[in-house]
């Protein structure tokens, strides 16, 4: 790594490490900052569901495919207030609010989700949306609701991007990019592997994100649910060997960013999960759904924590913490 950021073929190199190697490095890197015992808990809700007119390859609520999801208006804030408590109860210190819009308009509906923004906080919850494009301004209103975080997730390289959408390009994400941190939110982006795209792309991804300036302070990386209806519905499952990879490359290149154990988890064993804890995620999304992907209950997560002897990490607890 220069003083201008992480070069491609550095990232390639660390990629491309015997897994053993790689995992260690990671596990190594994990420990100098940040405590491996706590792992975050958030929650997911999909506060406005279908509908939208992108074309992401991967997503049921697209508009244009014939999916079995049910859609459903945007929720009333009592409604959302009411899931973040349950989340807190059972362990969350973070509830993402997720609508299915290609972008935010200033309208009554993102009144409601300013609301929604103002009383979760008030739960002493992290609170993140991911609404699709917006502006600097409506960064900067969420931000002043109280909004810790925003996910707009790059998805993969931008090479392979327009393979998986054309509605909208790799642009566009950076141009949103740039507006949430020039409110000075923090940033919630990573990606989907599994999508048919290369290691190239899957490293041009972390090449990406790692360069930003300064990097996201949350990677969600996630595996690719295929479901009936969309193009992506007969992609196989990734390989556990290739999320470890993901996660320990990005552990090593952002150490200081949560990344995040996504999508895919219910298709996951115990010790497939604690791979990747052991590779440096150190956040997972509790709940049944997430948005409209099933998800492990809780009651097995919290069986998982109990015998990795993990634990839950509070709110807004963030930077390096020695190890016990």
């Amino acid at each position: 790594m220069t003083s201008e950021g992480w070069e491609l073929n550095e990232i390639r190199e660390i990629y491309e490490l015997s897994f053993l190697d790689l995992v260690y490095r990671a596990a190594t890197v994990h420990r100098q900052n940040h405590n491996p015992k706590e792992v975050q808990m958030s929650t997911l809700v999909s506060i406005k569901t279908g509908g939208c007119p992108e074309d992401c390859s991967y997503c049921p609520q697209a508009a244009r495919y014939n999916t079995d999801i049910e859609k459903n208006k945007l929720m009333e804030v009592d409604e959302v207030v009411a899931l973040a408590q349950k989340a807190k109860q059972q362990g969350s210190s973070r509830l993402c609010m997720g609508a299915a819009w290609r972008e935010v308009k200033d309208n009554k509906d993102f009144d409601r989700v300013i609301e929604m923004v103002q009383s979760v906080n008030a739960q002493g919850m992290e609170v993140c949306c991911t609404l699709g494009m917006i502006s600097y301004e409506q960064a900067q209103r969420l931000k002043d609701a109280g909004l810790y975080a925003y996910n707009h997730n790059v998805d993969t390289s931008k090479e392979y991007y327009e393979n998986i959408i054309s509605t909208r390009t790799f642009a566009d994400r950076e141009d949103t990019l740039k507006n949430v941190r020039k409110a000075k939110l923090t940033i919630c982006s990573g990606g989907i592997i599994g999508m048919g795209e290369t290691s190239h792309d899957r490293i041009g991804m972390i090449h990406f994100l790692a360069n930003l300036n300064p990097p996201p302070e949350s990677v969600p990386i996630n595996a690719l649910v295929p479901v009936p209806g969309t193009p992506l519905e007969n992609q196989p499952r990734v390989s556990i060997w290739d999320l470890v990879r993901m996660v320990a490359t990005a552990r090593i290149t952002m150490p200081r960013a949560a990344v995040r154990l996504s999508a895919g988890r219910t298709e996951m064993s115990t010790v497939e999960q604690s791979l990747c804890f052991l590779a440096g995620a150190n956040s997972i999304f509790s709940g049944e759904k997430l948005l409209t992907t099933p998800n492990p209950h809780a009651a097995s997560d919290e069986e998982m924590f109990k015998l990795l002897g993990l634990q839950s990490k509070p709110a807004f607890s963030h930077g390096p913490q020695p190890a016990p």
